[in-house]
């Protein structure tokens, strides 16, 4: 049987060629059969409480000179598309929100929305992995000063970070010496205004922060290790970072099954968890990435594995 899928994305036009997860995605599903088509968010809207977008037909090439095609643009009901592919990057911002909740009333007439909505706005992605305490190394979310500051003074090296940010934007790496840690938290917590994160640093970033992927609950075998620059303590391939692939190790692979009840749980199809050394740093739910590069490095398919689960649960509603 043949299946429509549907993406919301960031435009097409502009995305890397040679590290697109979405792009990736969207071959994939392709190649599985699926009827694509492409909305940006601002093609969203809802009419009398049902969901609808401005869609386009769109079809996906493997070629940095054209790697898309659209056809042309009609008002159609998202419920009538069998899936969605919510793939906006951060930041999690209101308009991401109304996103979410025009996508959840596509779910209500029979979309299935990857990730699901409601999982989106709930599992902020450094908030979410301190569920799993277990996993993550020590530390702490508040907007206040002295209470920061006491975090930093009990355990002296210590990472402090916004908690809407992506690709390392943001990061603060004080030292035992606490040098600038009472303007980097008024930067970061606008001066007690805002709520952020500080943990525990962790030495073995210099040996990488590797990105695991999830999907339906099972990891893919290999993962992404993002190692710095020199002199740098983030890892983030925007920030500068270098991947390498890796097979995942013991410690990962448990650090997965302490995770994975909870996301085939709330609908997460795709997961990227951030390790660094044997921590659980963040739970990436809104736009993963690293598939290109593992597969790539493993020939792993990962769109493939996405797009299986897709179909063995549209083929689940009948």
């Amino acid at each position: 049987m043949s299946y429509s899928l549907g993406v919301v994305m960031d435009p097409i036009a502009r995305i890397n060629f040679k590290k697109d997860t979405t792009l990736a995605l969207l071959q994939a599903a392709q190649r599985s059969g699926f009827t694509l088509f492409y909305f940006e968010q601002s093609d969203l809207f809802l009419a009398d409480g049902r969901a609808m977008g401005v869609g386009r037909p769109l079809k996906v090439f493997d070629d940095p000179a054209r790697w898309y095609e659209l056809g042309d643009a009609a008002e159609m009901p998202l419920g009538a598309i069998d899936t969605m592919l919510m793939r906006v990057d951060p930041p999690f911002d209101n308009e991401y929100i109304y996103s979410t909740y025009i996508l959840e009333a596509a779910e209500r007439e029979g979309t299935l929305v990857v990730n699901k909505p409601q999982a989106l706005r709930d599992c902020n992605e450094k908030i979410f992995a301190t569920s799993f305490a277990q996993c993550c190394p020590p530390l702490i979310v508040s907007r206040s000063m002295p209470r920061l500051r006491a975090f930093h003074a009990a355990h002296k090296d210590v990472i402090f970070k916004p908690l809407d940010g992506m690709g390392g934007s943001g990061v603060f790496h004080c030292k035992p010496d606490g040098a600038n840690l009472g303007a980097i938290l008024e930067m970061l917590t606008g001066h007690g205004r805002q709520q952020i994160m500080g943990q525990r640093y962790i030495p073995e970033i210099k040996d990488g922060d590797k990105r695991i992927l999830v999907v339906d609950g099972e990891a893919v075998p290999y993962c992404l290790a993002r190692i710095p620059e020199a002199g740098e303590t983030r890892g983030n391939l925007a920030a500068g970072g270098r991947g390498e692939a890796r097979p995942l190790t013991e410690r990962d692979r448990w650090i997965v099954a302490q995770v994975a009840p909870s996301l085939k749980e709330r609908g997460l199809l795709f997961v990227g968890l951030d390790v660094i050394g044997d921590y659980l740093t963040e739970i990436n739910v809104t736009s993963p990435t690293c598939v290109r590069e593992i597969d790539a490095a493993y020939d792993t398919d990962i769109g493939a594995r996405l797009m299986r689960a897709i179909t063995d649960r549209l083929e689940q509603k009948g």
